[in-house]
């Protein structure tokens, strides 16, 4: 077959999963960038921003010198469970989470600096704790942002490529996602099988971008 459906479905179930950690670990790291008053809070944000301007390769290379087994994680991951954290889907998991992370974060904590102040405070005069007022006030008013963020997490962990391929290789049913494999094929002067696997990851990537700016669209109708 010209496409690679294993390579397909692992990179479907790595996007998925990564764009679902990064839902519920973003959200916390995006309040905090957004209400924080905290002088010192650009440094943050500067971490948080470096996968963007970062060459894959690069932040590949340091995360896969921090998963080997010389690092203090990768040690304890040997001992935990007889292998290293490189080479493995568990690292692939781990890279495209720190190299999605700003197309996550960004989106929710741009959301979230747009709500209007008094109504966070009306919520806490009116004794709702912050808990609360984020899931009753500030999240519903930042749909629009939290699925942008949610939506391009995914779609840019379906498509990356130099992070997976340093901190994964290239294991066929294990870390060889759809970018690399269309690498591969290109590789071999196989330009209708590349063709084909690169319109099918087009085909989901346009779906994606579709599907935000209509349900952003239907989000700001009905408000």
């Amino acid at each position: 077959m010209a496409i690679d459906w294993l390579a397909f479905w692992l990179t479907l179930q790595l996007a998925l999963l990564v764009s679902g950690i990064l839902l519920v670990a973003g959200l916390p790291i995006a309040y905090w960038i957004a209400f924080s008053r905290w002088r010192w809070k650009f440094l943050v944000e500067a971490v948080v921003a470096l996968p963007i301007v970062l060459p894959p390769t690069v932040l590949g290379f340091y995360v896969l010198v921090a998963l080997g087994p010389r690092s203090p994680l990768g040690r304890w991951w040997i001992s935990l469970t007889g292998h290293t954290l490189a080479f493995t889907f568990s690292g692939l998991v781990i890279g495209s989470i720190l190299y999605s992370l700003p197309f996550a974060v960004q989106p929710f904590a741009a959301s979230f600096s747009s709500v209007d102040r008094k109504l966070i405070a009306a919520s806490s005069i009116l004794g709702a704790s912050s808990l609360r007022t984020f899931f009753r006030v500030i999240a519903p008013l930042s749909l629009p942002g939290i699925i942008a963020g949610a939506a391009l997490s995914f779609a840019h962990t379906m498509g990356e490529f130099g992070v997976v391929l340093m901190v994964g290789g290239n294991i066929p049913g294990v870390t060889r996602t759809i970018s690399i494999d269309i690498y591969d094929k290109v590789q071999a002067f196989d330009y209708s099988g590349a063709n084909a696997t690169a319109l099918v990851l087009l085909a989901i990537s346009f779906a994606v971008l579709s599907a935000v700016y209509a349900l952003n669209r239907r989000v700001w109708v009905w408000k």
